[in-house]
C-alpha cells in the first residue's frame, strides 16, 4: 500500500512538471528552456532515485514486518507448548499424589492387617494352650476316673472325648452309659451326646463352666445316670 501511495505521487509530480513545462515554455527563451530541461531531468533523476531508496526501504520494512509476525506466531506457539506442558506437569504431579495416598493408605491397610492376625494368631494360641491343658488335665484324671467311676474314656473324632460308664445298672453291669465331650470356639466345655439322654446335663454343662471343676462334673453326671438307672429298675 506505501508502494501504490509513492507511485501515485510520483505521477501527480510528473503531470505537474509537465503543466509547468508547457507554461514556462510559452514565456521563456530557448535556452532558458534548455537549462529547465536539464533542472527537470536532475529532478527527475533525483525523484527515480529517491523512489528508488524508498521502494527499498518500504519493501525491508515489510519484510521485517514479516518477521515481527512470523517471531509473533512462533512465540505464540511456544506459549502455548509451554501451557501445554505445564498442563501436564500438573497431572503428573495430581497422579503422583494420588498415587502416593493410595499407597499410604494400602501400606496402613496391610499394617492392620497384620495386627489384626497377630491378634487372632495370639488368640487362637491362648486357645490351643488352654485347650491342650485341659486335655492333658482330663487325661491325667482317666486312670482315677477308671479306678473308681469304671470310667472309660476315649478320643473320637474332631478332638472330641467320650466318657463310658459302666457298672452303673446292678442287673447289667457291663451296659453303657455315655457322654461326649468337646471344648468350642470359646474354649468352654460342651456336651454335644448323652445316652441315655439327661434332663439335668445343660444344668451340668454351665457349672462346670463357671467352676471349672471338671471332676464334680464327672461325678455329677454319674450320680444322674445312676438316679436314672434306679428309677427305671422300680
Amino acid at each position: 500500500m506505501a508502494n501504490i501511495k509513492t507511485e501515485d505521487e510520483i505521477i501527480l509530480f510528473e503531470r505537474e512538471m509537465k503543466e509547468f513545462w508547457t507554461k514556462l515554455k510559452s514565456i521563456y527563451d530557448t535556452e532558458l528552456i534548455s537549462e529547465t530541461l536539464v533542472l527537470r531531468d536532475s529532478c527527475k533523476e533525483s525523484i527515480k532515485m529517491l523512489s528508488e531508496k524508498w521502494s527499498k526501504k518500504l519493501k525491508e520494512g515489510d519484510l521485517m514486518i514479516d518477521k515481527i509476525h512470523e517471531y509473533s506466531k512462533e512465540i505464540l506457539q511456544q506459549s502455548q507448548h509451554v501451557s501445554e506442558n505445564q498442563k501436564r506437569l500438573t497431572e503428573i504431579k495430581s497422579n503422583l499424589n494420588q498415587e502416593e495416598e493410595q499407597r499410604k493408605d494400602l501400606t496402613d491397610s496391610i499394617q492392620e492387617l497384620k495386627e489384626e492376625l497377630l491378634k487372632k494368631k495370639e488368640i487362637i494360641s491362648s486357645k490351643n494352650k488352654a485347650t491342650k491343658e485341659r486335655v492333658e488335665r482330663l487325661c491325667k484324671f482317666k486312670a482315677l476316673f477308671e479306678e473308681r467311676l469304671g470310667l472309660e474314656i476315649r478320643r473320637i473324632h474332631n478332638e472330641q472325648l467320650q466318657f463310658i460308664f459302666r457298672h452303673i445298672d446292678h442287673k447289667d453291669p457291663d451296659k453303657p452309659y455315655v457322654f461326649t465331650l468337646s471344648i468350642n470356639e470359646q474354649g468352654d466345655y460342651e456336651v454335644t451326646s448323652c445316652s441315655p439322654p439327661l434332663d439335668c446335663i445343660e444344668e451340668f454343662q454351665l457349672k462346670v463352666r463357671e467352676t471349672n471343676n471338671f471332676s464334680a462334673f464327672v461325678a455329677n453326671i454319674r450320680k444322674a445316670f445312676t438316679a436314672l438307672s434306679c428309677n427305671q429298675s422300680v
